[in-house]
Protein backbone atom coordinates (compact mmCIF):
# COMPACT_ATOMS: atom_id res chain seq x y z
CA UNK A 1 0.00 0.00 0.00
CA UNK A 2 1.03 3.58 -1.10
CA UNK A 3 2.08 5.47 2.37
CA UNK A 4 1.59 8.89 0.11
CA UNK A 5 -1.40 10.76 1.52
CA UNK A 6 -4.43 10.08 -0.78
CA UNK A 7 -5.89 13.94 -1.84
CA UNK A 8 -8.98 14.90 -3.32
CA UNK A 9 -9.34 17.87 -5.52
CA UNK A 10 -12.90 19.94 -5.26
CA UNK A 11 -14.21 22.78 -6.70
CA UNK A 12 -15.48 24.89 -4.43
CA UNK A 13 -18.77 26.65 -5.16
CA UNK A 14 -20.90 29.40 -2.67
CA UNK A 15 -25.26 29.22 -2.26
CA UNK A 16 -25.64 32.14 -0.38
CA UNK A 17 -23.15 32.35 2.81
CA UNK A 18 -22.90 28.41 2.63
CA UNK A 19 -19.86 26.95 0.81
CA UNK A 20 -19.88 23.46 -1.11
CA UNK A 21 -17.66 21.68 -2.87
CA UNK A 22 -17.48 18.67 -5.66
CA UNK A 23 -15.28 16.35 -7.21
CA UNK A 24 -13.89 18.17 -9.73
CA UNK A 25 -13.68 14.93 -11.57
CA UNK A 26 -17.41 15.22 -12.28
CA UNK A 27 -17.41 18.82 -13.19
CA UNK A 28 -17.78 19.20 -17.56
CA UNK A 29 -17.59 22.67 -17.50
CA UNK A 30 -18.64 26.41 -15.52
CA UNK A 31 -20.84 28.29 -18.10
CA UNK A 32 -22.90 31.64 -17.51
CA UNK A 33 -26.92 30.81 -17.19
CA UNK A 34 -28.39 30.69 -20.60
CA UNK A 35 -32.09 31.34 -22.00
CA UNK A 36 -33.91 28.50 -20.07
CA UNK A 37 -36.87 26.72 -21.90
CA UNK A 38 -38.82 25.45 -19.36
CA UNK A 39 -40.61 21.71 -18.56
CA UNK A 40 -43.94 20.35 -19.00
CA UNK A 41 -44.02 18.91 -15.66
CA UNK A 42 -43.53 21.16 -13.00
CA UNK A 43 -41.01 20.57 -10.52
CA UNK A 44 -39.66 22.60 -7.58
CA UNK A 45 -36.18 21.84 -8.02
CA UNK A 46 -35.81 21.83 -12.06
CA UNK A 47 -35.85 25.47 -13.39
CA UNK A 48 -35.97 24.38 -16.94
CA UNK A 49 -33.44 22.93 -19.88
CA UNK A 50 -30.60 25.15 -21.90
CA UNK A 51 -29.25 24.27 -25.41
CA UNK A 52 -25.22 23.93 -24.90
CA UNK A 53 -23.92 23.71 -28.28
CA UNK A 54 -26.72 21.28 -29.48
CA UNK A 55 -27.29 19.30 -26.20
CA UNK A 56 -30.21 19.95 -24.08
CA UNK A 57 -28.97 19.66 -20.52
CA UNK A 58 -31.60 19.86 -17.62
CA UNK A 59 -30.79 22.69 -15.27
CA UNK A 60 -31.51 22.27 -11.00
CA UNK A 61 -31.63 25.11 -8.78
CA UNK A 62 -29.27 24.11 -6.12
CA UNK A 63 -31.04 27.23 -3.69
CA UNK A 64 -34.95 25.73 -4.47
CA UNK A 65 -33.57 21.93 -3.90
CA UNK A 66 -32.32 23.12 -0.14
CA UNK A 67 -35.05 25.61 0.28
CA UNK A 68 -33.24 28.32 0.27
CA UNK A 69 -34.53 31.89 -1.00
CA UNK A 70 -33.84 32.97 -4.53
CA UNK A 71 -30.71 34.61 -4.99
CA UNK A 72 -31.36 38.25 -5.78
CA UNK A 73 -30.19 39.20 -9.60
CA UNK A 74 -30.86 35.41 -10.80
CA UNK A 75 -28.40 32.93 -11.02
CA UNK A 76 -24.87 33.07 -11.23
CA UNK A 77 -23.27 30.59 -13.06
CA UNK A 78 -24.36 26.98 -14.45
CA UNK A 79 -22.02 23.95 -13.16
CA UNK A 80 -22.17 21.83 -15.51
CA UNK A 81 -21.87 17.93 -14.29
CA UNK A 82 -22.69 14.34 -15.69
CA UNK A 83 -24.65 12.27 -13.26
CA UNK A 84 -24.49 8.68 -14.97
CA UNK A 85 -23.21 9.65 -17.89
CA UNK A 86 -26.06 12.28 -18.17
CA UNK A 87 -24.93 15.77 -18.30
CA UNK A 88 -26.77 18.42 -15.91
CA UNK A 89 -26.59 21.75 -14.94
CA UNK A 90 -26.42 22.94 -11.41
CA UNK A 91 -27.16 26.47 -10.62
CA UNK A 92 -25.17 28.16 -8.23
CA UNK A 93 -24.34 31.66 -6.58
CA UNK A 94 -20.22 31.51 -8.01
CA UNK A 95 -17.46 29.89 -7.69
CA UNK A 96 -15.42 29.90 -4.40
CA UNK A 97 -11.49 27.91 -5.48
CA UNK A 98 -10.44 24.52 -6.69
CA UNK A 99 -8.81 23.23 -3.55
CA UNK A 100 -6.94 19.73 -3.12
CA UNK A 101 -7.66 17.90 0.15
CA UNK A 102 -6.11 15.02 2.46
CA UNK A 103 -8.61 12.15 2.05
CA UNK A 104 -7.62 12.01 6.31
CA UNK A 105 -9.02 15.52 6.21
CA UNK A 106 -12.33 15.06 5.05
CA UNK A 107 -15.09 14.20 8.48
CA UNK A 108 -17.65 12.24 7.91
CA UNK A 109 -21.22 14.93 8.17
CA UNK A 110 -22.61 15.01 11.16
CA UNK A 111 -25.16 12.35 12.43
CA UNK A 112 -28.10 14.92 12.20
CA UNK A 113 -31.98 15.31 12.49
CA UNK A 114 -33.56 13.48 9.16
CA UNK A 115 -34.73 16.18 7.04
CA UNK A 116 -32.15 18.79 7.00
CA UNK A 117 -29.85 17.30 3.99
CA UNK A 118 -26.71 16.08 5.54
CA UNK A 119 -28.08 12.59 2.83
CA UNK A 120 -26.66 14.44 0.46
CA UNK A 121 -23.22 15.11 2.08
CA UNK A 122 -20.43 13.40 1.21
CA UNK A 123 -18.42 15.08 3.78
CA UNK A 124 -17.24 18.35 5.81
CA UNK A 125 -13.60 19.75 5.46
CA UNK A 126 -12.04 22.68 6.69
CA UNK A 127 -9.73 24.69 4.21
CA UNK A 128 -8.08 27.34 4.88
CA UNK A 129 -10.00 28.15 7.80
CA UNK A 130 -13.46 27.62 5.52
CA UNK A 131 -15.77 24.72 6.00
CA UNK A 132 -16.85 23.33 2.95
CA UNK A 133 -19.92 20.48 2.62
CA UNK A 134 -18.83 18.64 -0.41
CA UNK A 135 -21.73 17.00 -1.88
CA UNK A 136 -22.93 13.94 -3.11
CA UNK A 137 -24.00 14.76 -6.13
CA UNK A 138 -25.47 11.57 -7.23
CA UNK A 139 -27.79 11.78 -4.21
CA UNK A 140 -29.28 14.61 -5.21
CA UNK A 141 -31.15 13.07 -8.44
CA UNK A 142 -32.86 10.48 -6.48
CA UNK A 143 -35.19 12.13 -4.66
CA UNK A 144 -39.32 11.24 -5.73
CA UNK A 145 -39.00 14.24 -8.25
CA UNK A 146 -35.98 13.44 -9.68
CA UNK A 147 -37.34 10.12 -10.03
CA UNK A 148 -40.20 11.53 -11.71
CA UNK A 149 -38.70 13.82 -14.08
CA UNK A 150 -36.06 10.63 -15.15
CA UNK A 151 -39.19 8.17 -15.89
CA UNK A 152 -40.68 11.12 -18.40
CA UNK A 153 -37.86 12.19 -19.87
CA UNK A 154 -36.14 8.64 -20.72
CA UNK A 155 -32.77 9.57 -18.06
CA UNK A 156 -31.37 6.46 -16.88
CA UNK A 157 -30.79 8.04 -13.00
CA UNK A 158 -32.11 5.47 -11.17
Amino acid sequence: MNNETEELQLAGFCLGDNLFAVDIMRIREIVIPQKLSNFPLRNNSLDGMINLRGQVIPVMNLRAFFNMPPRDGGTGKLMIISVAGHPFALAIDDLDDVISVSLKNLAPPPELVKGVGSEYLIAVCLYSEKMYLVLDVDSLFVTDDMHQYCQHSGGGVQ
